[in-house]
């Protein structure tokens, strides 16, 4: 599964301009090679009885002492790796037609198929420093990605905030491996079950705090990976790269790694009820951020990014909730891979059609001469809202029922992201795809080539049928089970609930007033100022101003500080030491006249000196 998306990138890499005829196929090639492993994998796990479908495949001796490289085969890893190779696969042959007039396409695959390796990497590891090493690739590729149009000065930037970004949250992740090894004296996850960790806390071989800290520092690791609060102001800059790139990394894949990271830690997290508490916390406030945000962008991709942020949101929630909530938060971060990648290609198709426009405003209509992208699009669109029956319905609500006997305040905070889910989503479809047409003169919009069509379709699909295949019966739950375990008493799913009737309530009140702001009235070519609020969201809830008054500022005046210190005391030091010897040699050479008389006299001098001293001296 790893070794052929890896080869794929070293060929093309390597191969330079000569496989530029040829790369885009073989990148599809390894996609979909890893695809069909990793089926035979799932077919193969389903056949073995339930107690044996953790199958651990060593490698070789990586670490010796402290980790080796080995793979770890699980229904949880699994599902990871058929999400990843499926939809990635899906979308590699989508950037087939989208990437068709790039020069550098052949490189753009190298670089998809690489980004594949390091995720399977990381989801099938056994151990954190495995994982790590994928971690790091994934962040590797994604800021290589990000960036893949260079000579743009705003992706440049943005490919080198997210790497930043991304460095906070990887240094919590490698502090909390370290402090791992040094408790547990292991990295396998093998070795770190919730029987350990509650096991080391009993017995006093681990503190409470300890084990808080360590839920904690991996808490802030899936911050940054998975743009969660405070570690969110990289993915809306992030939509500056290709939009395959934003379906692939910024919707499917590596923004859910942060919630497979605390899923497959839960052991940590279910002995720290106070890590577990802040998971939850994080969740809720970011999904509510995100939702916020995605009121007010009219950039079609941004707004999108900002949906991610708020879904992701609610998958944190789950799997801040244990056992029983860590099925829904997979459950949906599989259904969101599918409606959510398939909202990102219809929006590429849009730009695609509208010579790269992503301004909305600039939309409208589009359904006439769109049907297919629009079709796939407002699929999507549906799922996302919980629309009754699709995906959406059952997994996300699922979390928020989950929530509900959880924490009531959680439960409700999730509620109200739904009805607000509602409305940004409507706002989306109706300012695209319904109402006037506010085309610019040169644009003309066609429906986009069917190997980007074909894609939309089949991602379409898996956002109508996937929900309830996976959530009633608990099916996914239970497949799930050796992996990360079954709670005491399975949920059911109570669509007609009092937390469930008030979300269908509150998005159809969102869908309504979206209708009525963007569908009946006249959309503005112009943003109008709008309030506080509006100014608010724009700006991304001010995140960067504030990293920036935090961080940025202080950091420069603190090199300022540094430079000063290091011109004016070290080197000043060092220089004024050498322009002292140097000034003072200046005036002892003149001394050295060359002439006899002048020795001479110096002589009786210093012999007086001797003299009148050695006198001085005997005299005492």
């Amino acid at each position: 599964m790893i070794a052929l998306p890896l080869l794929g990138a070293a060929v093309l890499l390597l191969a330079g301009r000569r496989s530029d005829r040829w790369g885009h196929l073989l990148g599809v090639a390894m996609s979909l090679g890893a695809f069909v492993v990793a089926v035979l994998a799932f077919v193969e796990i389903l056949g073995l009885p339930e107690a044996q479908r953790r199958q651990g495949v060593p490698l070789y001796q990586f670490i010796p002492g402290v980790a080796d490289m080995g793979l770890l085969i699980d229904p949880l890893s699994i599902s990871f790796a058929l999400l990843i190779t499926g939809v990635g696969s899906l979308i590699h042959i989508y950037s087939i037609g989208y990437m068709s007039h790039d020069v550098d396409r052949r490189r753009f695959f190298a670089y998809l198929n690489l980004f594949v390796a390091a995720m399977l990497l990381l989801v099938l590891a056994d151990n954190y420093v495995a994982l790590f090493i994928g971690w790091e690739g994934v962040g590797l590729a994604s800021y290589l990605l990000i960036g893949f149009w260079q000579f743009k000065p705003s992706a440049a930037a943005a490919a080198k905030k997210a790497f930043i970004v991304n460095r906070v949250g990887d240094f919590g992740l490698l502090i909390a491996i370290f402090t791992v090894f040094t408790t547990f004296g292991t990295v396998a996850f093998a070795d770190l079950s919730h029987e350990t960790v509650s096991g080391a806390i009993t017995s006093g071989g681990a503190s409470q705090g300890t084990i808080t800290a360590i839920g904690l520092l991996l808490l802030l690791g899936a911050c940054g990976k998975s743009a969660q609060l405070p570690l969110q102001s990289w993915l809306l800059d992030a939509m500056e790269g290709p939009t395959p790139v934003s379906a692939l990394i910024h919707a499917a894949t590596m923004v859910t790694a942060g919630v497979y990271l605390v899923v497959r830690s839960g052991a940590f997290f279910e002995a720290a009820p106070t890590a577990q508490l802040v998971v939850t916390i994080v969740g809720v406030a970011t999904l509510l951020a995100g939702a916020i945000i995605g009121c007010a962008k009219d950039d079609i991709k941004k707004g999108l990014a900002g949906s991610t942020m708020s879904q992701i949101g609610y998958m944190m929630l789950g799997a801040g909730l244990g056992p029983v909530g860590y099925a829904f938060a997979i459950a949906h971060l599989i259904g969101h891979g599918f409606f959510k990648a398939n909202m990102f290609l219809g929006a590429g198709s849009v730009m695609h059609a509208m010579n790269d426009e992503v301004d909305m405003r600039k939309y409208g209509g589009l359904f006439s001469v769109m049907k297919v992208t629009a079709a796939t699009f407002i699929v999507g669109y549906l799922a996302i809202i919980g629309f009754p029956l699709l995906s959406g319905y059952f997994t996300k609500d699922g979390i928020i029922e989950t929530a509900m006997h959880h924490n009531q305040i959680l439960g409700w905070l999730a509620v109200l992201g739904a009805g607000i889910t509602g409305f940004y989503m409507s706002r989306m479809i109706f300012m695209t795809f319904f109402g006037k047409k506010r085309w610019a003169d040169d644009a003309h919009p066609h429906e986009s080539p069917s190997v980007m069509t074909v894609p939309l379709i089949l991602l379409s699909i898996g956002s109508i049928v996937l929900g309830a295949f996976l959530v009633l019966d608990n099916r996914f739950m239970k497949f799930l089970a050796p992996a990360v375990g079954l709670p005491e008493e399975l949920p059911g799913f109570h669509p007609f609930s009092v937390p469930g009737l008030t979300t269908l309530a509150l998005v159809a009140v969102g869908v309504a007033f979206a209708w009525f702001r963007y569908g009946a009235a006249e959309v503005p070519a112009v943003a109008p100022r709008g309030s506080f609020l509006t100014t608010f969201a724009r700006r991304d809830l001010y995140g960067d101003a504030l990293n920036e008054a935090l961080f940025m500022r202080p950091g420069q005046w603190l090199a300022r500080i540094a430079v000063f210190f290091d011109n004016r005391g070290i080197d000043g030091l060092v220089n004024g030491l050498a322009a002292g010897i140097g000034g003072t040699s200046g005036r002892l050479r003149r001394i050295q006249t060359g002439y006899v008389r002048s020795y001479a006299l110096s002589i009786l001098f210093g012999a007086a000196v001797v003299v009148g001293a050695l006198l001085y001296v005997g005299n005492m």
